[in-house]
């Protein structure tokens, strides 16, 4: 080949002189050979250990013969729908179209379907009904057991059925598909591959399965909701390596879905040796007619320390899908990608992130979880941060300096989330300032989502006093730094727990701080998260008591529009929810106002506008300016 990609032609692997390729890989995404991008790990590991694959990106769906172009692969096909969920891709929260799609040359959408590895998998299964099926990704992660399905709002089977694949190799997957290839190599049947930890599969028999767990069968669940809460809890439970049973799953017919426990975390030498591998750093030649691939621009700048997250946010899914044990690579091998990235010919000096889901861990949160796994009951900063917890920035803000000092690199920027209840936990203040002095640029995005401390107990985040103390200790380094930098705070709308009364409480937390968010995210509930559940099934899995939950599109507009209360177009929404909510003592000219009556506004009045955390210009001078008008 003229290039380092691998084959997406028959052309392709007549250059490399394959006749039949091991793999065939099956890809929602535009193909990038980028270590940010699972199908480019998945493909070179695979690679690495001595099998051939080869890449169909975003087949035609509605023809057969597009996943025919590589010819039957020798071991089995692998289908993976892309680094989003293809829904999520497609869809915002009001189940409006996006406009594009990153993740696809010219940022062109509609190159995918919905639920692309289930339709994929069928696909597969009308031409080739003998070849083993390997699903995996996050959308095949993610729905790997029975599970609710916002977009179709119902309750889906495993989607190892509805794709009629063989096994899901959940997770990062980068362990369980080697020993997958192995075992198909050394001629085992798909049906016999039943003891690969990370995999999910389907049996008539589970009489010889050790230790298990019988979760509620898939017709019980549809048709009682509080025991999918029941199921989802146990499942929660049991995603760590060490102490994670297998869990047995039943459907009609004498079917059942097994899930084995997760894949053992990689160990620091083995991340290594994944971004260490032969990728070609970019999208495949082709796109280039289309301008690329959009999403390259986000990462490709950046590097990754780190993977997992011991955050414990209930509407986030990382405990099901990286885990809570945080793995991390070297300072080498991060130095070594970060020179790499000076020799490209726009780097431009500038290191936009080092980090991975949470930016400031580095190690597990404590020594115990690595003999006895993490804790089924307990989590690690919430409520309050776990006695046992240890919190220490050394490492991490030794790999930033390391960074820093790089000929050829100016800045090194920290976007990824900091979270800042652990940040508070450490009582070495030294990497909060050097955070403040050299990686931030203008501004530091934080995820304190929101403010009332009923609605933080059922997210899984600290009380807004810990947030408060955190705002707090930024402005000080801030002011003894000679900085003006702000701090963006993200939050979330319509959360479960959240009625208008909360909505109104983080108005006026906004209010007094004088800032309006430019971005509001409303409570999006994609699978296998502890929100989710809390939407579908109104009850919180963790004790089972029933929670508030948001479903009135009109409310959700409600809610959302109170965080962003200045906007003249949300006025009559925002002016509904107050009058339902029995908080008219919100409209009126006093200083702790929302909006003002009707009939001024009505008259050209506009609020005050703000930028970031700066005071907003005075109510006189407003009405001054309205008078002026006239």
């Amino acid at each position: 080949m003229s290039n380092g990609f691998l084959p997406i032609s028959k052309q392709d692997m007549e250059a490399r002189g394959i006749k039949q390729l091991d793999f065939v890989y099956i890809i929602g995404d535009a193909y990038v050979d980028h270590p940010s991008f699972g199908h480019a790990i998945i493909s070179r590991v695979l690679e690495s250990h001595g099998y051939s694959v080869g890449i169909i990106s975003q087949p035609d769906w509605k023809d057969d013969a597009s996943i025919s172009i590589l010819g039957k692969p020798r071991l089995a096909f692998l289908i993976s729908a892309g680094n989003m969920d293809s829904c999520v891709n497609h869809y915002s929260v009001s189940k409006k179209k996006r406009a594009t799609d990153a993740y696809t040359p010219g940022g062109e959408m509609g190159k995918r379907p919905d639920h692309a590895t289930a339709v994929y998998g069928n696909l597969i299964r009308r031409t080739y009904r003998d070849v083993p099926i390997i699903i995996g990704g996050i959308e095949a992660s993610l729905r790997r057991m029975a599970h609710y399905d916002y977009w179709t709002d119902s309750f889906k089977r495993s989607i190892l059925l509805d794709s009629q694949a063989d096994l899901v190799s959940y997770g990062m997957g980068e362990k369980s598909i080697v020993e997958i290839a192995d075992a198909l190599n050394h001629g085992i049947d798909i049906k016999d591959i039943t003891f690969i930890p990370g995999t999910v599969y389907k049996t008539k028999d589970v009489d010889g399965i050790y230790d298990s767990v019988m979760l509620p069968s898939y017709e019980e669940m549809k048709a009682d909701k509080a025991l999918y809460a029941k199921s989802f809890a146990i499942q929660y439970q049991n995603t760590d390596f060490c102490n994670g049973k297998p869990l047995i799953e039943p459907y009609p017919n004498q079917l059942y879905v097994v899930q084995n426990p997760p894949q053992t975390p990689l160990t620091m030498q083995e991340m290594d040796d994944i971004f260490s591998l032969p990728y070609m750093r970019t999208y495949h030649p082709s796109y280039e007619a289309k301008g690329g691939v959009p999403a390259i621009s986000e990462i490709k700048f950046s590097l990754v320390s780190n993977r997992g997250c011991f955050g414990g946010c209930s509407f986030c899914a990382l405990t099901f899908h990286q885990g809570r044990t945080i793995q991390v690579r070297s300072h080498e091998s991060i130095i070594e990608e970060a020179k790499l990235l000076t020799k490209e010919p726009d780097f431009k000096g500038y290191i936009h992130d080092v980090g991975g889901p949470t930016a400031n861990f580095r190690f597990p949160s404590c020594e115990k979880q690595m003999i006895h796994g993490v804790c089924k009951n307990r989590q690690c900063l919430f409520p309050e941060p776990c006695k046992n917890m240890k919190a220490d920035h050394k490492d991490y803000l030794s790999l930033l300096r390391k960074l820093r000092e790089l000929p050829g690199v100016k800045k090194v920027f920290v976007r990824s989330g900091i979270r800042f209840d652990y940040l508070l936990a450490d009582p070495d203040e030294t990497f909060f300032k050097e955070l403040v002095e050299h990686h931030i640029s203008g501004q530091l995005k934080v995820a304190p989502e929101h403010i009332s401390d009923a609605v933080l107990q059922l997210m899984g985040k600290p009380k807004r006093a810990v947030y408060e103390r955190f705002v707090t200790k930024y402005k000080k380094w801030n002011q003894r730094l000679s900085k003006n930098q702000f701090l963006v705070p993200y939050l979330m709308s319509s959360h479960p727990g959240s009625t208008l009364k909360e909505a109104i409480e983080l108005a006026e937390y906004l209010r007094d701080l004088g800032y309006m968010p430019e971005q509001v995210q409303d409570f999006y509930p994609t699978p296998s998260t502890i929100s989710t559940v809390m939407y579908y099934t109104g009850l919180d899995p963790r004790n089972m008591k029933p929670v508030y939950v948001c479903r009135n599109p009109h409310e959700k507009a409600m809610q959302r529009a109170l965080i962003q209360y200045r906007n003249p177009k949300n006025y009559d929404l925002v002016y509904e929810a107050l009058t339902q909510a029995g908080r008219t003592d919100l409209i009126g000219f006093d200083k702790k106002c929302l909006i003002r009556p009707r009939k001024l506004a009505s008259e050209g009045y506009r609020q005050p506008k703000t930028a970031g955390s700066q005071n907003t210009r005075k109510k006189k001078s407003t009405i001054r300016n309205v008078h002026k008008k006239k």
